[in-house]
């Protein structure tokens, strides 16, 4: 004999979990494509936004909506949206706030690969950009035009850590809405919408997260903005999956403290760097040698995040890749503000797509190493760092 079976046994039926009134201790996750809309007549008002509940993921999902209220709240934002990465944020952010025929500000001084998207923009989607110093606010206010849209920034400028005063900025552009990329600085250091910026983007795989597992990005502004922001983000599918959020939303937690003991170390190993003789110049705010030193001391009394680049006296790449094979316990990775500490090579990979002239223009070198400073305690990066530096630079001592 065989047991009859109702439609509801069937395996593909199965595993939905009743509904229950307790409150789980951790966000649950929505690893789900889909939800189901039990009429028409829901699914307009869910479309209209007169009934709260969600259709697709790649429009929203709780996991999104749980992340970007925490993102909007850190902020101080009106609204927050998710991506599938840092990139996606800039992208969509830059295609809802500009078209084809208007003029865009940038920084010259950017991560490598957003200023290969504003390449993009200006080839196949027919903007003008103006490349200016975000650390010459006079410089600025000289690039404005009549169909100027945005003007894109970083609080603090990747890898040679120039910072930009925000709100001068601000005050040179006008109405024009100003794009922050706060990566490097979190909401924990600066909060950029309270110097004056419309938007601020994060690569949230790097702080936001914290622990070298996901690949998200976020933006936070004013409701409007970011409403049409995700509109833009769901016709490109640039959605973030539930589960990067849920481990986001983790990260989170614990991002205060580690930003204050990231802080912490990097400040002392800049200053111990500065110092060592096999290191022929550091690249940190915190030190008065640094060209933006006296507009960091005003933004960021912590300091300014986890990143150090400094260079090696002579021998190009060659002793770049030798210095990364003696830092046997410090990985050679190309992201950073991960757990742990990694050094990276920006003329390699980051800015690896221009020319050799191009890169040395921004003052990115062969020698330029760029060091992601974790969570382990100053004197084991002490060490490390001075054998391996030892081993590949001969000096005294």
């Amino acid at each position: 004999m065989t047991a009859s079976t109702s439609n509801d046994d069937h395996p593909s039926r199965m595993g939905h979990i009743p509904e229950f009134v307790t409150t789980p201790s951790a966000p649950p996750i929505f690893q789900t494509t889909a939800f189901d809309v039990p009429d028409l007549n829901t699914l307009a008002e869910l479309y209209q936004g007169t009934a709260h509940g969600y259709v697709y993921t790649r429009d929203s999902n709780p996991n999104h909506t749980a992340l970007g209220k925490s993102i909007s709240d850190l902020e101080h934002a009106e609204s927050a949206a998710v991506f599938a990465s840092g990139m996606g944020a800039i992208a969509a952010v830059a295609l809802t706030l500009g078209a084809a025929g208007d003029h865009v500000i940038v920084a010259r001084s950017l991560y490598g690969i957003t200023l290969k998207l504003m390449a993009r923009l200006q080839q196949q989607f027919g903007m003008t950009i103006t490349y200016v110093d975000a650390c010459n606010p006079t410089e600025v206010a000289d690039a404005v035009q009549s169909n100027t849209r945005f003007c894109m920034i970083e609080t603090v400028s990747n890898p040679l850590l120039e910072v930009a005063d925000i709100a001068a900025i601000a005050k040179a552009l006008g109405d024009i809405p100003l794009v922050v990329d706060s990566t490097f600085t979190t909401p924990v250091l600066i909060r950029p919408l309270e110097h004056g910026a419309a938007v601020v983007v994060h690569s949230a795989s790097k702080y936001l997260n914290g622990h070298g597992d996901v690949m998200l990005g976020v933006a936070a502004g004013d409701a409007k903005t970011m409403k049409s922001v995700r509109e833009t983000s769901s016709v490109f599918g640039q959605n973030a999956n539930p589960f990067e959020c849920w481990l986001t939303q983790r990260g989170l937690r614990t991002l205060p403290l580690r930003m204050t003991q990231v802080c912490q170390t990097t400040n002392r190993l800049a200053e111990w760097l500065n110092g060592h003789p096999a290191v022929s110049k550091v690249y940190h705010p915190t030190l008065p040698s640094h060209a933006t030193y006296a507009v960091a001391q005003k933004l960021y009394p912590q300091g300014v995040g986890g990143i150090i680049a400094f260079t090696l006296p002579g021998g190009g790449k060659a002793a770049v890749n030798d210095f990364m094979i003696a830092a046997k316990s410090i990985p050679f990775s190309p992201t950073l503000a991960d757990s742990r500490t990694t050094v990276s090579h920006p003329a390699t990979t980051s800015h690896g797509f221009m020319t050799k002239a191009a890169r040395l223009e921004l003052g990115i070198t062969d020698e330029l190493i760029r060091l992601s400073v974790g969570l382990e305690p100053f004197e084991l990066l002490q060490r490390e760092l001075d054998e391996a530096l030892r081993a590949v630079v001969q000096v005294e001592g």
